[in-house]
């Protein structure tokens, strides 16, 4: 069997993410308690339904610290089990529970919005820290919706090498695992026939190549990915992200995550993202 689970932050999207699953053919349930986890499968292998996405997260209640104890048990039956947490900047989450006046699940007459937000995070670290990561602070539901195609396309099998772009004007993605600043390499945007294209056009491209310092940082990113991705692999990491920030997400950063991805393709499973070219 197959088993998809979504856990993360309330607001950050969980429910988008699983309607695209139902969509793409899952038995789906939300809100599930995780001491249920199991009897849930069981009775699921007995009706052949063979891929099974659930929603598990504070909602459960205390049980939910025990969700990392449940994967590894049904792991261990030999269930191909793989966990999507989905998280956003706070301030992200609050105004998405202003915009929809939708009560957060530990608020109570003590604790203020940020407050709540705050202890959902420490009661969730443990199951962010096993499972992909996916930063919604910038993403709309059908960007977040291509994005978990992306998720369950892959081979599960294999490390995903994943390359993101973004701006630090809109914040440094959370899911990164290593971010570079290239902040200091010459800025297309300055150049009026320049900006309004990104770093995916032959334009920009040849007027970064034109710099040396482009190629020089291209080239230490570059080598230290090869250097250090065998002891990623050794470690059996599902997922890599490295993330490519300049100041606005639209030309230095996704000119150099383009080249880096065209280079690792031909070795490992390659993902890329441009968090700010999402219409």
């Amino acid at each position: 069997m197959q088993l998809f689970l979504i856990s993360g932050l309330s607001g950050s999207g969980k429910s988008v993410a699983l309607r695209m699953l139902e969509d793409s053919g899952y038995y789906c349930v939300d809100n599930l308690p995780a001491d249920l986890l199991s009897s849930l499968m069981d009775n699921l292998r007995q009706s052949g339904n063979a891929r099974v996405a659930v929603s598990i997260d504070v909602r459960s209640g205390g049980s939910v610290r025990q969700l990392p104890l449940h994967i590894e048990q049904l792991k261990q039956r030999g269930v191909d089990v793989h966990l999507l947490f989905l998280d956003a900047q706070t301030d992200t989450l609050v105004k998405r529970f202003s915009e929809t006046r939708r009560r957060h699940p530990l608020s109570d007459d003590r604790l203020t919005l940020p407050e709540c937000i705050q202890r959902e995070r420490e009661l969730l670290a443990e199951i962010g820290n096993i499972g992909h990561r996916i930063d919604t602070s910038e993403l709309g539901a059908n960007a977040l919706r291509d994005w978990v195609k992306d998720f369950i396309r892959v081979d599960r099998a294999r490390l995903t090498l994943l390359f993101q772009s973004f701006g630090f004007k809109n914040g440094i993605p959370l899911d990164a695992d290593f971010v570079f600043d290239i902040r200091c390499l010459p800025n297309p945007h300055y150049d009026p026939a320049l900006r309004p294209l990104s770093g995916r056009d032959a334009a920009v491209a040849k007027f970064l190549e034109r710099n040396p310092d482009v190629l020089r940082m291209y080239d230490d990113i570059l080598n230290f990915i090869e250097n250090w991705l065998p002891c990623f692999l050794a470690d059996n990491r599902s997922y890599l992200t490295v993330a490519i920030g300049c100041t606005g997400g639209q030309h230095r950063s996704v000119y150099l995550a383009e080249k880096l991805a065209r280079h690792f393709e031909a070795q490992q499973q390659v993902l890329l993202r441009h968090r700010e070219l999402i219409a």
